[in-house]
């Protein structure tokens, strides 16, 4: 299997796992509704958000078209350097982190761009797909369906402790995806693993547009002497 076929393999499964779980979420729950995992600290816990990863909001109607344009560009350009890494024949563990990003991005665009169509809304009742009244919302204005959640940690911060003493924190508060967490590994590994190779493919472009800028202003040169000479 080529490393094109295995970056391919990892994308699917991938979106497989991601979307799976959203629809069964979706059909299955009413927002807000969760149920314990792994004690009280791993849970499933419905949300949907419809800004950026972990829940994070991003400036309301056009702030979502924005986010979502660009997160469409954002993976037509990973695409592309995936497929540069591979003619380049760079190591499969790299590669296969940056297909873990661009699967993570897809698997949210989906939800940004097709679930407002797709499903009716989930407050207070389970989502139908293809429901007979319509979809809640339009193209790429769907919201992304969110599941995990780990309060790992929670109390009251002491008194003493300056702006948030005596309120409530929780640790970790944000809930995600499959999606976001296969962004997250592609990013951290790639850091922890392949920083170095990183920064020499960014230095390498670097001294590719230096010569190609160079060659370009060598022909713009050659190109006036010629015309003087004639």
């Amino acid at each position: 299997m080529s490393k094109l076929q295995k970056s391919i393999v990892i994308v699917v499964v991938v979106l497989l796992i991601d979307q799976v779980l959203k629809i069964w979420i979706k059909t299955h729950m009413t927002l807000g509704e969760e149920f314990n995992v792994i004690g009280s600290w791993f849970r499933i816990h419905f949300v949907e958000n419809n800004g950026m990863a972990f829940g994070f909001e991003f400036g309301g109607g056009y702030g979502k078209i924005f986010l979502s344009l660009f997160r469409i560009a954002a993976v037509f350009i990973i695409g592309w350097y995936i497929l540069k890494l591979v003619k380049r024949n760079l190591p499969m563990g790299f590669i296969a982190c940056v297909a873990m990003i661009f699967a993570g991005a897809i698997g949210n665009i989906i939800d940004s761009a097709f679930y407002g169509l797709i499903f009716n809304d989930s407050v207070g009742k389970v989502s139908t797909l293809f429901s007979s009244e319509g979809g809640y919302s339009t193209f790429l204005h769907g919201r992304v369906v969110d599941m995990f959640y780990f309060p790992l940690v929670s109390g009251v911060f002491p008194s003493w402790v300056p702006v948030w003493g005596g309120s409530d924190f929780e640790f970790f508060r944000p809930v995600f995806n499959v999606a976001d967490s296969s962004i997250s590994i592609g990013i951290f590994s790639i850091i922890l693993f392949y920083r170095k190779l990183f920064n020499k493919l960014g230095e390498k472009e670097k001294i590719d547009s230096s010569k190609e800028n160079k060659s370009d202003n060598e022909d713009i040169v050659k190109s006036e002497v010629e015309s003087t000479e004639n």
